[in-house]
């Protein structure tokens, strides 16, 4: 197992292949409540989107993705984390997103042959589909967790640029600036139990849920 962040050779590149954009999981139809934040003018330009990231970053669904991939990590306690992070999706709509990115993760990552995938639940939510292959994989725990939210965050400015609430550049500097945000949230999340988890993104969830009901939209979520 490698430990820390740092990550090489097969692992790395397995690591990177999950985590591109054209690994063959449907993230780009989802915003995780964006688009209803940016229908009620609570994000309206990059300024906005990076303060909305770095909150979901430090209290909201993402520190609480990244400790449920921590806590899948190289355990035998799966189908337990599996049901709690079911659990946790805080809307339908949150469910359905995390339920079926996790079921395509694995059936793509099933390329890479290895006997967890026939330990996880299917469906299963996306953070304990990653955690659980990537510590199969020998990527460490810190590497799985930084990564993981980094394609998370670049997935959400992605759906801020089809919703005109950011230009590429301006979405490339919010991606610049919430570098030290990233980093720090995955190691933090390394170190973290299930006793960790907790979000406070009132306005996110709100919009989360509203966003089940708007009528000309995007976005599944």
């Amino acid at each position: 197992m490698i430990d820390g962040a740092a990550v090489s050779g097969a692992p790395l590149l397995r690591l990177l292949a999950w985590l591109s954009p054209a690994f063959p999981l449907g993230g780009f139809s989802y915003s995780g409540g964006l688009e209803r934040a940016a229908h009620d003018g609570f994000v309206r330009d990059a300024d906005g989107l990076q303060a909305w990231l770095a909150a979901g970053l430090a209290h909201g669904f993402l520190w609480n993705d990244a400790v449920l991939l921590a806590a899948s990590h190289g355990t035998d306690a799966l189908d337990d984390i599996a049901a709690l992070a079911e659990a946790l999706a805080g809307s339908r709509e949150r469910h359905g997103e995390t339920m079926a990115l996790g079921s395509a993760f694995m059936g793509a990552a099933s390329a890479w042959p290895s006997p967890v995938l026939e330990r996880l639940p299917d469906p299963v939510a996306l953070p304990v589909a990653f955690g659980a292959v990537a510590a199969a994989h020998g990527i460490g725990i810190e590497a799985a967790c930084q990564g993981y939210l980094h394609a998370q965050v670049s997935q959400a400015i992605s759906a801020a640029i089809r919703l005109s609430l950011s230009g590429q550049v301006a979405g490339l500097r919010v991606l610049s600036a919430l570098e030290a945000s990233i980093l720090d949230t995955g190691a933090r999340a390394a170190a973290a139990s299930l006793e960790d988890l907790g979000a406070c993104t009132f306005r996110a969830d709100i919009a989360a849920l509203r966003h089940e009901t708007q009528h000309s939209r995007l976005f599944r979520s």
